[in-house]
């Protein structure tokens, strides 16, 4: 007969800092990570979420096992807030990124990991928990398949991120940049669900926006061709993230806009083809970024572009390049980012064999506030100070009249989170 009164805590950890760099994105989505792992516990546990983008966790909570998902710059976090739990005699089970980058590491600091995808290993772990033996290690080695997955648990989303809901459709992406994680964490393979179940899914939310939290939705086109016609009947709006590939396919865009698309993350990184070749993304073809941007543009769909200073060819010319071509491209939003050699990449693997790292403090590992790697053409300073220009001329009121004027599409939401964030960089 099993305990009927053991409670696991999940928690989605963010620490402090990465909290106070994060106040300037202005949307924080939903992580979906333990809702959707709290439907492969047995129903006679009780199961708690903390997402500490909301609210903290508390050390003195009682409970049997605790298990905690994170990435690199919350590693600190965690590992002291594993430490209190593991004193008071609760055990604690790490996942997530940067589990996988760093499984040696992390293991000094749990009872037990699980070092890539979790959901395959994740029942058989709490079943011999029960009886008091477990592994230390829980390895996935075949990526598992996604055919028949749950829906992650609603109840346990709490933040209020202007979403209905967020869910997935595929997961992993075909290619294998040296700076990204997922490749590492996914192994650069593509799974999908069946679009059946993922219609559904979308379906149950009552709210009209969802986010697609998938790596590349451009990954398959043919699938997410035929997703996009299961979609279109329920009359909701979506964004979701895609390579380029997404832009050189019309009919991928007219079934995406017909389905409720209203904006694609697409990974530019960088205007200088160079840097391209240099991390292994030569499919991104600096000279047809500006075609892919009118192609999104014609469908009615709005862009937002992805991009990464500090590769080996950047010089300080790259800010004003890069932002001269956002503005003549009208690009709706921006996200940009200083290229972070995580753990466990090849670009770390490089920049540590060249003696390039600067700092192994993982807490630094954020991507916004502070350079951990010694840049080829500029200081670590000019790069910083790049990117803090690039971030407030984007969201200056002269560029934000510049980019939506020359295309005002989905104008009635993107201007007001523009100067959202002009806000946010302006008072930061």
């Amino acid at each position: 007969m099993p305990d009927q009164n053991k409670t696991l805590l999940l928690i989605t950890a963010s620490s402090q800092e990465i909290q106070r760099v994060r106040r300037s994105r202005v949307l924080n989505f939903q992580q979906i990570t333990m809702p959707y792992l709290a439907t492969f516990v047995p129903q006679h546990w009780k199961v708690l979420h903390v997402d500490e983008a909301i609210e903290p966790v508390d050390p003195n909570k009682k409970v049997n096992l605790v298990g905690i998902t994170f990435h690199t710059p919350s590693a600190p976090h965690v590992y002291n807030l594993a430490e209190n739990f593991r004193k008071q005699g609760i055990p604690v089970v790490l996942g997530g990124p940067h589990v996988t980058l760093m499984p040696d590491e992390a293991q000094t600091h749990a009872d037990a990991i699980f070092i890539g995808e979790a959901e395959n290993l994740w029942p058989q772990f709490l079943a011999e928990f029960a009886t008091g033996k477990f592994e230390k290690r829980y390895r996935c080695i075949e990526p598992p398949s996604l055919d028949n997955v749950p829906m992650s648990q609603k109840e346990l989303f709490h933040r209020q991120d202007h979403t209905a809901g967020i869910l997935f459709a595929s997961r992993g992406c075909n290619f294998k940049c040296d700076f990204c994680v997922p490749a590492v964490m996914y192994q650069s393979r593509v799974r999908k669900r069946s679009v059946e179940s993922v219609a559904r899914e979308y379906a149950s939310f009552k709210g009209k926006v969802i986010i697609i939290w998938d790596d590349n939705i451009a990954s398959d086109i043919p699938y997410a061709k035929t997703l996009f016609r299961a979609l279109a009947p329920l009359r909701k709006w979506w964004s979701s993230q895609a390579s380029i590939h997404a832009a050189y396919d019309d009919e991928f865009l007219k079934l995406a806009a017909n389905s409720g698309c209203k904006q694609l993350f697409i990974g530019f990184e960088s205007v200088s083809q160079a840097s391209m070749d240099g991390v292994s993304k030569t499919f991104n073809r600096v000279e047809d970024y500006s075609k892919a941007i009118e192609r999104i543009h014609s469908h009615g769909i709005s862009v937002q572009a992805g991009i990464v200073f500090g590769f080996d060819h950047d010089c300080r010319s790259v800010f004003k390049e890069t932002l001269d071509f956002l503005e003549k491209s009208g690009v709706q939003n921006a996200t940009f980012n200083i290229l972070t050699p995580f753990p466990g990449t090849p670009l770390f693997k490089r920049l540590d064999s060249e003696g390039r790292i600067l700092t192994c403090d993982w807490s630094k590992y954020n991507g916004r506030t502070e350079v951990v790697f010694r840049p080829k053409n500029m200081s670590p300073k000019e790069l910083l100070a790049g990117y803090q220009y690039a971030n407030q001329r984007f969201y200056s009121l002269n560029s934000i009249f510049k980019r939506l004027s020359l295309s005002p599409v989905q104008l009635i939401w993107t201007l007001p989170l523009n100067l959202a964030y002009s806000l946010a960089f302006r008072y930061r």
